[in-house]
């Protein structure tokens, strides 16, 4: 019963969860990372390696082939001699034979197994590379949250700027009524209530758009009911820990295999055989007419033309090799260089986010006093109007600023992959 209690109360947060559409950026991270296209290659990739490795597997299995072939020859033996008395028929210059033959490998110079090991390194490196592809995604994910909570609190401080119009809209239509007023410092205020009216449309259907596009990352609808939850800030440390540096590490192994593989092939190959079929003649050639035989033994094959060129390929496989360090390189060195340019960013808005603060309660201030000066009729609606669009300016720019950094700090561990 406690077991069942405790999986209804799961069950029953999980429900309010969904409902209430609260979404975290790590959740959008495995949704993403689930949802997102190129990962059905991950399966995909990994049945393809299985059937390659399974199929190289089956060079260790006796392998059975069919021959025939029929010729016609300018000469034939003959014996050089003569009996007195009897007659030596001479052979046909057409011959005929069809067989079958199982070879088995008893030592291929590791050849098979060197070939599982390089499809085993390439699966490695196509699985390595799809982590990469899907990495990238995680940037368009970060640019997409971050944008839908900059668009919500841009919505919340133009819902403040029409309050203070709202405000400044009644002070003035008393006035008005008083007779203390004119009905164009009113349409002034309303006008400009108007124009941030507008203003909420747009955001909002940014906002929309941001969401529909996160939710075709994550693979969810997302709705104007939808609520992002707001990261918490971060401190990301510089050490590079990308999922690239894996794929050069994978790349790396499979040209070192490359050499083995170069070595396998030049070493001797020994083959059990059996072959039995019908001929013409079979195997005693002084004998006419079909007849059946078998034959079976060793084989040992040994080609030394590989040895020509192996040096030049172990030498290229090295070229390959220094290739691959120089990419890493340019690699580390671009991050390196994005990592500087990521602190110095999360440095400057930081700087910012120190003084917001006393140009917003400055900027308030002079907001609340120009209210009372518009009520006592000592400055106008657009002296008035001014203030509070500076002071909106200030709020924003603060907001703005919180949802750059944080941007920022995420930005930073995408590009160290911490």
């Amino acid at each position: 019963m406690k077991l069942f209690f405790l999986l209804l109360l799961l069950a029953t947060a999980g429900y309010a969860q969904e409902n209430n559409g609260l979404l975290t950026i790590q959740d959008c991270y495995q949704l993403a990372r689930q949802n997102y296209p190129l990962s059905k290659k991950r399966e995909l990739i990994t049945l393809s390696n299985e059937y390659t490795v399974d199929n190289i597997a089956k060079g260790y299995f006796p392998q059975f082939s069919i021959l025939g072939q029929a010729t016609y020859q300018s000469a034939v033996t003959r014996l050089p001699i003569s009996i007195p008395g009897t007659s030596i028929s001479s052979l046909n210059k057409d011959q005929y034979k069809a067989y079958g033959e199982i070879n088995q490998v008893l030592y291929d110079g590791g050849m098979i197994k060197q070939q599982q090991d390089l499809s085993i390194a390439q699966t490695k490196i196509m699985q390595q590379q799809l982590e990469v592809d899907l990495y990238a995604v995680k940037q368009k994910v970060n640019d997409l949250y971050f944008g839908v909570l900059l668009f919500e609190e841009q919505l919340r401080q133009n819902n403040l700027l029409k309050d203070d119009l709202n405000i400044g809209i009644k002070s003035i239509a008393a006035q008005l009524a008083a007779g203390t007023a004119y009905r164009s410092s009113v349409d002034l205020l309303k006008a400009e209530y108007l124009k941030a009216d507008q203003q909420a449309i747009s955001i909002r259907s940014y906002r929309k758009a941001y969401l529909e596009m996160l939710g075709l990352f994550i693979g969810r609808e997302l709705n104007d009911n939808t609520k992002l939850s707001v990261p918490k800030a971060l401190t990301g440390a510089t050490d590079i820990h990308r999922p690239e540096l894996a794929l050069f590490e994978y790349r790396n192994a499979h040209l070192d295999l490359g050499k083995k593989t170069i070595l396998a092939g030049n070493r001797p190959k020994l083959n059990l055989f059996v072959q039995s079929g019908i001929g013409n003649p079979a195997l005693n050639f002084l004998k006419e007419g079909f007849e059946w035989y078998y034959i079976g033994g060793v084989r040992l094959n040994w080609s030394f033309s590989g040895l020509y060129t192996a040096r030049k390929q172990n030498q290229l496989v090295d070229l390959n090799k220094q290739e691959l360090e120089a990419d890493k390189g340019a690699f580390l060195f671009q991050t390196q260089q994005l990592i500087k340019l990521q602190s110095a960013e999360i440095d400057k808005l930081q700087q910012y986010l120190a003084t917001d603060d006393e140009i917003i309660t400055l900027r308030s201030r002079v907001k609340k006093a120009a209210l009372v000066q518009l009520e006592n009729g000592v400055i106008t609606p657009s002296d008035y109007l001014r203030e509070v669009n500076e002071e909106h300016e200030a709020v924003q720019s603060k907001t703005v600023h919180q949802t750059e950094l944080l941007l920022a700090q995420y930005r930073q561990i995408l590009i160290t992959g911490n």
